[in-house]
């Protein structure tokens, strides 16, 4: 008797798997306002660089993908680490209380490329660590945000701004990916997105519009499960 139960008992496993997958897409319907998504970072999600920032940064862009169901909000500082006991912590600055105001219900993540530099990587043992108590401390919000982080994208050398390209590829993007897996968060390859993109990253490090672009159909697809239009 029990092959006439094991359809729809396999049925229900991949449904409750799907529901309670970290990556599972973002269904609008679900929420009573535009979804409020706020997106944390450095200079690469603020638009450094980027001709005309407040159009084609990767959020702006992002909300456009979108559309008017959503509300993306650049929270993003130049020269911003993710270590505490880096020379810039994102979580002393006010974006980072801005981000907690906003009671987002998704939350995107790209920090760890100013973690490269030496001044900074001299603290990486403490990098896992403090991802995983700002990870902890975002999901606690009372909007009980969806959160997802980002392996960084690529640097090349010379970067100069004292970015180690290395590192970020050896060290923090692996370290970035097992935090995820770890905490459950859904996870956003920005380095394989950039990968091969030389060309869209003028000074080594920031993109311009079009690198913007690929960063935000990446995520665009982590949120929606859809490809970009």
């Amino acid at each position: 008797m029990l092959h006439r139960w094991f359809p729809p008992l396999l049925a229900l496993l991949v449904f409750l798997t799907v529901c309670r997958s970290p990556g599972r897409p973002i269904d609008p319907e679900r929420y009573a306002a535009p979804v409020r998504v706020a997106c944390l970072g450095d200079s690469i999600t603020f638009g450094s660089l980027v001709e005309n920032r407040e159009k084609n940064s990767y959020p702006a862009q992002l909300g456009d993908l979108l559309g008017p169901h959503w509300e993306v909000r650049n929270l993003g500082v130049s020269g911003a680490t993710l270590l505490e006991h880096g020379d810039k912590p994102y979580r002393q600055l006010p974006e980072y209380q801005g981000a907690l105001d906003f009671q987002p219900d998704v939350i995107v993540i790209m920090l760890g490329t100013n973690d490269s530099k030496p001044q900074n990587w001299k603290y990486g043992g403490e990098f896992a660590a403090n991802y995983t108590s700002l990870l902890r401390t975002l999901a606690a919000l009372p909007s009980h945000p969806r959160i997802w982080i980002c392996r960084p994208m690529p640097a090349w050398p010379p970067s100069g701004y004292a970015i180690e390209p290395a590192v970020l590829e050896r060290e923090i993007g692996p370290l970035v990916e097992a935090v995820a897996r770890d905490e459950n968060t859904g996870f956003i390859d920005q380095f394989a997105a950039l990968t091969g993109h030389h060309d869209l990253v003028p000074d080594h490090v920031h993109p311009n519009a079009a690198g913007a672009t690929l960063l935000a159909r990446e995520v665009y697809r982590a949120l929606t499960g859809l490809e970009p239009r």
